[in-house]
Formats: structure tokens, sequence, C-alpha cells
């Protein structure tokens, strides 16, 4: 693990340094650890509260978006949008207080696509934040930097395609001078990395993939219902070479960060893909393929890592209790996942054995977070499960607040900052 907090501070040398910030999806990192203290000792976050105990503060956030915070000095930064999808906002929070800053109407929708579904929102793609902006996206209907003290926009792109049919989910990622999208659509698929100063394209990727689907008279099934995808990609230097990780419908890729170059990828039945890609040091990737029957795979990260892979390169395949959603954690060599039904599963990393199991009683759509050598985990019904990871898991603690999670958890300092469908807290002691 050291070794990967080395690689990433050097990879986004850019960003601010002046505290421990949350700067994007699932933390500096994008697996959802929070960095360890120099010194060893631990941050001192809660364990424990509800709606009587350790809450600094209690923020209403009225619309409905699933995007997580992201944390840069003394702003919380996210997106909400109306339940209709004809206004986008960006939300600004004071760190200290909960008092808002900016709520800045961004984008207007005359007929913004039907969601066919209702699990996702208009607003569920979550920014990104570096020491002079915030970078707020919510797919084709438009992405924006924003001066983050005055909260002006500083360009913005409305241009850039892509049919969500079931609302756009991916989070938008910082590499160098770039801002990264995925837009996965059941019309066009690509990676497209815009230069965070301007807005200009730098590089656009089509996907490459065969998505079998095409069928007599040249219908595509489902209407393209099985090319979407959600995952927002991550960072894993491979000998000394970036690599740009993104998981797809039917296949995930690694791409060169710098030109978008495909890299090599690997192919699965699966589509609908929301994960994020984690990594166990720089030698093995995580990837869950999404819906049909989840898959969580390890794939080998060498040197030889060239074309398609699939046949040389995962290592393990499993398929019991993956969830369709929620992005796995990694914890001294064992990935934990949780799924949507409420299982804990303890996995060796190195060899894809499911070693142990532990009901929750609780359903997740969000991705779990470790800090402190705890793992806490936020369920659609409100509750936040704190778990002992290891030989003997055990929850020591179940916290409940009035309303349930779609977002995932952030940190900053010793606090954790919560996002409920209705409300924001910052949770401490």
């Amino acid at each position: 693990m050291p070794n990967r907090w080395i690689t990433l501070a050097l990879l986004f040398a850019g960003l601010s340094s002046a505290s421990a910030d949350w700067p994007r999806f699932r933390g500096p990192t994008g697996d959802g650890l929070y960095p360890p203290r120099a010194d060893g000792k631990p941050h001192g976050f809660p364990t424990t509260w509800s709606e009587d105990e350790n809450i600094v503060w209690k923020t209403p956030v009225v619309g409905r978006a699933w995007s997580s915070p992201v944390i840069m000095g003394d702003q919380i930064w996210m997106t909400n949008a109306t339940e209709d999808g004809l206004k986008m906002f960006a939300v600004c929070l004071d760190k200290a207080t909960g008092k808002k800053i900016h709520d800045l109407l961004l984008f207007e929708n005359k007929n913004p696509e039907a969601l066919s579904n209702n699990v996702n929102g208009y607003g569920s793609c979550t920014p990104t934040v570096d020491g002079e902006r915030a970078y707020v996206h919510f797919g084709s209907y438009g992405t924006a930097a924003l001066d983050r003290t005055t909260g002006k926009v500083v360009w913005e792109r409305r241009d850039l395609p892509c049919q969500h049919f079931r609302g756009p989910g991916s989070s938008v990622v910082l590499y160098k001078d770039t801002l990264i999208l995925s837009m996965d659509g059941i019309d066009v698929q690509y990676l497209t990395a815009l230069n965070k100063k301007t807005g200009e394209t730098v590089w656009k990727t089509d996907r490459t993939t065969d998505f079998g689907d095409v069928e007599a008279g040249g219908k595509i099934r489902g209407g393209g219902d099985f090319r979407k995808a959600y995952s927002t990609p991550n960072f894993v230097t491979v000998e000394g070479r970036v690599h740009l990780v993104s998981a797809g419908a039917k296949a995930a890729y690694g791409y060169d960060p710098d030109t978008g170059k495909e890299l090599w990828k690997i192919t699965y039945k699966e589509y609908s893909t929301a994960a994020s890609p984690i990594f166990v040091g720089n030698n093995m990737a995580i990837i869950n393929t999404g819906f049909g029957k989840s898959h969580l795979l390890g794939v080998r990260l060498d040197g030889n890592l060239k074309g398609d892979v699939t046949g040389s390169h995962i290592e393990w395949d499993i398929f019991k209790r993956i969830p369709p959603l929620s992005s796995p954690v990694v914890a001294d060599g064992k990935i934990y996942t949780t799924s949507d039904l409420g299982i804990l599963s303890r996995i060796d990393a190195a060899s894809g054995e499911i070693e142990d199991h532990l009901a929750l009683n609780a359903r997740f759509a969000s991705s779990g977070i470790l800090a402190d050598g705890l793992l806490y985990f936020t369920s659609e019904e409100g509750d936040t499960k704190v778990v002992k990871p290891g030989a003997e898991m055990e929850v020591i603690a179940t916290n409940t607040l009035d309303d349930g999670f779609m977002a995932s958890p952030a940190l900053d300092g010793n606090s954790l900052y919560l996002r409920t469908r209705s409300h924001v807290y910052r949770i401490g002691k």
C-alpha cells in the first residue's frame, strides 16, 4: 500500500496539498482509502452517531441527486438537480459550518430524457476539485469549470453527445492539466479529455467493444440498453507507465491518459457497469463487470498488457454475492464488498478465494470507505455499518440517520461527510 500512495502523490502533484482533502469520487486515490497519518496515529474518526449525537452540522439539499461530496480546503462541493431534470445546480458548503456558499443554477433543459428507472437521478456524477476550480458534470447535459471563490463559470461544454437513457452516472477525474469524462450511452461510447483551463478537447477515444447485440435487420437488442455504463475510471502505474483503467459495458480498458490511446482490454458478458476499478498495489486491478450476473475479476498488471488480454491476464473470476453497483474496498490484501442484499464478503485478493461473509441486514448502492482501520458502509435505509475487518469480521456500530444513502461518504481531518437523499451531515466528535 505505501508504494501506491507514493505513486498517486506524484501523479496528482498538481493538486492542492494544504490538507488531507477528498477531491474526487472515492477520495484521493479513487478507492475509498483515507491516507494514514505520517506518525501512524489514528485520525480519530467517530464510530458512533445519531441525529442527536456527534452531529457537527446538518444542511438540507433539496432535489434528487446522488453525487458524493468532494472536499478541498474549507469547501465541500456536490451537484444537485430537480427531480424532473429541468434544472441542474452546483452546491458549495462551508466545511466548518455547513452554510451554503454557492447554490448555482448552471443548466436548464427543456426536454430532458426520461430516466426510465426509479434508481438514478439527473445529478449522480460526482464533481472533482483542485486548488482553483470545481469541475461539475451532468453527462451530455453539460460540464463546467467554476471558480471556487466566486462561483463564476470559467468555461462550459454542452456539445458532448451521449444518450444516457437511464440517466448519467460516471464521475469526472483530473489528470495533469486535463479533465477526463466517460460517456457510455445507448448510442455512443467514448472517453474524452478536456483542457481543464479552457475546456477544449485534448483527445477523444471511442470504445472498441463488440457488444454482440445487433439482431437480424440491424436492430439493436434492447434499444442499446446493453451498451451503457456508469463507471468512473481510475489510475495505476504499471512498470513506470500510468494507465487509465475504465470499465464499460462488456469490456474494461487500459488507456494512455496523455493521448487516449487504447493499451489493452478485457471482455465479459455484463453491462451497465457502475463500480470503479480499484487496485491491489500496482500489480492487480479489481474490476466489477456490472449487471446481468455481476462478476468480480482480478486482472494481473504487468509489462505484457497489450491488446485483448482476457485469456492471459484474468487471474480469477468470482460471482457469488457480487453487487452490481457498489465498488469494493481493499485492506491488508483482502477485498471487502457489500452485495445489494446486504452481505459483506471478504475475498483474498491474490487468489480470489471468498474467505468469509457477514450479514449486514441492509441494502447498499453506495461504496464503502476505510479509515483508521475500520470499514464504513452507508445503506439505502439510512444506517452506517462500522465494521472491523480481518479474520473475524465484526460490526462494531450501526448508526442511523433519518434518510437513506445513495451517495458515498467523504472524509477529511477527523470528520465524515455524509449525503443522504435530503441532507448533508458533518459527523464529528
